[in-house]
């Protein structure tokens, strides 16, 4: 049901995708997802600077990805009411992305990488390699 749903909603979507319970996504129109991706139980996903998901994805649990960052450069308005700047994700081919992690605006994991559990990506990630932390960086060449 939640993939049929997801076929009629966003502009691109391959096949054999599948989207756990209690996953949330804002901003369908600005998402694109290819074949053989799994999107695990309770994430939470913003396209509205732009996500783009290639072919086998898997998204583990938990994990968050968020295509906008906030401001604070207008002193007069208080920070939660300063403009968002919207910035495009790409997850490229063959990626696997650990529970919990964050994945934020502006970042591009490149094929046959690992993003450790926990981890939060501020910065793009190499193909093949095995990243981990708070912020992200790399452990490991595969």
């Amino acid at each position: 049901m939640r993939y049929c749903l997801l076929k009629r909603l966003i502009p691109t979507c391959g096949d054999n995708v599948f989207v756990g319970r209690s996953v949330e996504i804002k901003n369908w129109d600005n998402l694109t997802i290819g074949s053989h991706v799994s999107i695990h139980k309770q994430c939470y996903l913003d396209a509205v600077g732009g996500i783009h998901i290639a072919n086998d994805v898997s998204i583990a649990h938990q994990t968050s990805i968020i295509s906008f960052e906030h401001t604070w450069e207008v002193s007069a308005l208080a920070i939660r009411d300063n403009p968002v700047k919207a910035s495009p994700i790409t997850i490229h081919s063959d990626v696997w992305i650990g529970c919990g992690c964050r994945i934020l605006a502006g970042v591009e994991i490149f094929s046959r990488s690992i993003v450790a559990a926990g981890a939060v990506v501020t910065k793009h990630v190499h193909a093949n390699t095995i990243v981990g932390g708070v912020p992200a960086k790399p452990i490991k060449t595969i």
